[in-house]
């Protein structure tokens, strides 16, 4: 049996970005970077891997099912391969950058490779971009960086956003205000996930009855928040509440036409998040265009290699990642600059104007009898005839 792979065969979840969409990936990036950059968000670049008891450490532990491991030849010492982009930023923020003045804006592009996809997500290398805002509690900190990821989504052509708020802490903070732990918390839990309001039902008593409420008040912003007022939330679980509610009014003065929803009970994907969190969704698109929400950076004991070391005091951040696949399948885009053929022995100089008048020139390496017809093949729309383009 002949177990040759085709060359052109890949691992599951991972394919070839080729003409002209590599292209129209990158600039969209840069797009998105630039509008970050204006913004005052600094541009970081981490590399692919890193020690993994650096990158799974503290709230990277939830990434740990997602990370690939390898063996480094070099140090004898395991390493990972990032899931994810916004643990890294928190790294550089509370220990390369630790005496930069707060708060810190950082933004990044890059990809991510991951063990498995989702059944929304199939793919496993994924581009990401996106802005982490860190060493701020205030909630204008959370509504700047929802703003954000919408004013950039909207300035390259995204129609359609919404964002949906959530708050993956509520629960366990109203579970732990009613003692409720252990076998009842899991069934609850997955109960929550399913959506399955029988089953909470079922389970009786005054934390199935809150949840349940929690969960039909998902809906539209002031809808939800309004439901919310009404049902009779532990101490802790009225405070979460407050800060989300401010946070939306100031989303709303920032950005007021962004449709925003609220679904106070969703934590699947943000379990290293410890307030108010978001995923940013396209009318007619399928998956989110991307996510965010509030975490702590730093806090926690980590191993550098050879000695114990603590890292800086916590530092409260929050900030949002966007997918650069889901976002291109958001966005339409028009007639792609025309393309030139320049037979062999065209000066250096013509193409140069041509390329700063929006050209894209291709210049022939050999003569031939049929210019047009070598331009057609060459997928160019024109051809350079008496030093000017003309059609083929």
């Amino acid at each position: 049996m002949d177990d040759t792979l085709h060359p052109a065969l890949l691992p599951h979840g991972l394919r070839d970005i080729l003409p002209p969409d590599a292209r129209i990936e990158a600039d969209t990036v840069e797009r998105l970077m630039a509008i970050l950059g204006h913004h005052g968000y600094d541009r970081v670049k981490p590399p692919l891997v890193e020690f993994e008891s650096s990158l799974l450490d503290g709230p990277g532990v939830a990434m740990t099912h997602e990370t690939f491991r390898l063996m480094d030849p070099i140090s004898h010492r395991m390493i990972a391969v990032r899931a994810d982009m916004t643990l890294q930023i928190a790294r550089i923020a509370t220990t390369r950058l630790v005496k930069s003045p707060r708060p810190l804006r950082l933004s990044y592009a890059g990809q991510v490779l991951r063990v498995r996809g989702s059944q929304l997500r199939p793919e496993r290398q994924v581009g990401q971009v996106g802005a982490e805002l860190i060493g701020s509690a205030a909630p204008e900190a959370d509504a700047e960086v929802v703003a954000l990821a919408a004013e950039a989504l909207n300035a390259i052509g995204v129609p359609g956003l919404s964002v949906d708020l959530t708050l993956p802490v509520l629960v366990p903070v109203i579970l732990q205000a009613l003692g409720v732990e252990g076998r009842a918390a899991e069934q609850l839990r997955g109960a929550l996930d399913r959506k399955d309001a029988a089953a909470i039902a079922a389970i009786g008593g005054p934390s199935a009855e809150i949840l349940g409420g929690l969960m039909a008040a998902a809906g539209p912003a002031d809808r939800t928040l309004a439901a919310i007022a009404a049902i009779d939330l532990p101490e802790g679980g009225r405070t979460q509440v407050a800060a989300l509610t401010e946070i939306v009014r100031l989303i709303r003065a920032r950005a007021p036409d962004l449709m925003l929803t609220i679904d106070p009970v969703e934590n699947r994907g943000f379990e290293y998040h410890t307030g108010v969190s978001f995923t940013i969704f396209a009318r007619n698109i399928r998956g989110e265009l991307g996510r965010g929400g509030r975490y702590i950076a730093g806090g926690h004991q980590a191993e550098d290699g050879y000695a114990r070391r603590t890292a800086p005091d916590p530092q409260p951040s929050t900030g949002f990642t966007l997918y650069s696949d889901t976002v291109l399948r958001a966005l339409v885009f028009g007639p792609q600059p025309p393309r030139v053929f320049l037979p062999l022995g065209v000066e250096h100089a013509v193409g140069v104007e041509l390329r700063t008048a929006g050209w894209i020139t291709v210049a022939g390496l050999e003569p031939v009898a049929d210019a047009a017809g070598e331009a057609r093949r060459l997928a160019c729309s024109h051809l350079l005839v008496d030093g000017k383009p003309a059609e083929v």
